[in-house]
């Protein structure tokens, strides 16, 4: 029994230390297993919530963000109180992004994607545009109120690089309010213009009923077997394992910094398109679902992960600051972008990926497209847009 509470004990780590306004709290370590069974939790218990708050699921609300919410939420009234601070390990948590990002990769066709090639360069060009503003705007606010204009940037485009305690506060911000922003807007504007997906076949049914066949039988649709989920999985560990090396090569031979992800995810196209050339069968439906799986307990443990205390410290001009990124963000997108990329229903469904992307993270804005095209239909043409 000894030996059980001292393995316990190194598991979850309580101890005793962390001081905040002379009051010394109680601090909670899960470790990396105890992280990822936390993460399972409240992605389901983001489930169950959009699904009995309408209100959620009418504007398109990613479970992960409702469910990762909750607990940073509890976790930050907890730390308020000085009553304890939960922190937890985020090794997994990196791993599915990784696997999910590789995922991404495997979706990328380069016959498709020159086929497509005009929505993904409106895309990056949109996003040139979009990064100056961003900076411009921070920088501006920050000098009005007589702050360093660096302060500004940092809460621009580069906050979820981090290094300073503003960076990492305007990256949680963002990472929250793109998930928010997202779905709504989508929402909006497939409602005014009536907008429906291209595979639509129910002529004169409402945008949301258009597939709600298609959508709503769509796990009894999926059929597969254990065989092509192995190969699929198997195909993920390879482009895993030569993707970390492919980092370390890019690293060494530019000097450059580059995301854990993307040697992975290079090695994945790679793969995906020699299987496609020499007309080896991909196990798409499998990769994909497996995808879904990998985002959305990421989403849910970052969002988790949140320290929403150091937002409420935030000082006026920064709070000024991110609330103007927020309206211009949604003005540009909702006039400039889908207009752009061609007012129909996929422009709509990146808009949704556009605002995640600008304001949070690439899974911020595999999310809000995912979370829409499962209400609305399919939009094939967003694949690979924003990573």
């Amino acid at each position: 029994m000894k030996g059980y509470a001292a393995e316990w004990y190194v598991a979850a780590a309580y101890r005793t230390g962390h001081i905040k306004g002379g009051i010394i709290i109680l601090t909670i370590e899960l470790n990396m297993y105890h992280a990822v069974a936390l993460g399972a939790f409240l992605l389901w218990l983001g489930g169950v919530i959009t699904d009995k708050v309408s209100l959620l699921s009418r504007y398109c609300i990613p479970a992960p963000l409702v469910g990762g919410l909750c607990f940073s939420i509890l976790n930050c009234i907890l730390y308020s109180m000085g009553i304890a601070s939960i922190n937890f390990d985020a090794t997994l948590q990196t791993v599915f992004m990784i696997m999910f990002f590789t995922t991404v990769g495997f979706t990328v066709s380069i016959p498709a994607l020159l086929k497509g090639g005009k929505a993904v360069i409106l895309c990056l060009a949109i996003s040139i545009v979009m990064i100056p503003l961003q900076n411009f705007l921070g920088g501006g606010v920050m000098e009005v109120f007589g702050c360093d204009p660096l302060l500004g940037i940092g809460c621009g485009s580069i906050a979820l690089v981090g290094g300073s305690v503003v960076s990492i506060a305007a990256a949680t911000f963002g990472l929250v309010a793109g998930s928010l922003m997202g779905g709504p807007t989508a929402k909006r504007l497939i409602e005014k213009h009536d907008l429906r997906p291209a595979l639509a076949t129910v002529v004169g049914a409402a945008p949301s009923a258009a597939l709600a066949t298609d959508v709503a039988s769509e796990d009894e649709r999926f059929i597969s077997d254990s065989p092509r989920f192995v190969k699929g999985f198997m195909l993920l560990l390879l482009a895993v394992g030569i993707g970390n090396q492919v980092s370390v090569w890019l690293t060494a031979l530019t000097g450059l910094t580059f995301p854990a992800y993307i040697g992975a995810m290079l090695v994945a196209v790679v793969v995906r398109n020699m299987m496609d050339g020499v007309h080896v069968s991909y196990p798409a439906e499998e990769i994909d679902t497996m995808g879904n799986m990998f985002l959305s307990i990421f989403l849910a443990m970052a969002l988790a992960g949140l320290k929403l205390w150091e937002l409420i410290d935030l000082a006026m001009p920064m709070v000024i600051c991110l609330v103007l990124q927020c309206v211009v963000m949604f003005l540009f997108s909702y006039f400039v972008v889908f207009n752009v990329m061609g007012r129909n229903y996929d422009a709509a469904v990146m808009t949704a990926g556009f605002i995640g992307f600008s304001m949070g993270a690439t899974s911020n804005a595999m999310a809000n497209m995912q979370v829409v095209t499962k209400k609305y239909g399919p939009s094939p043409d967003h694949a690979g847009s924003f990573f």
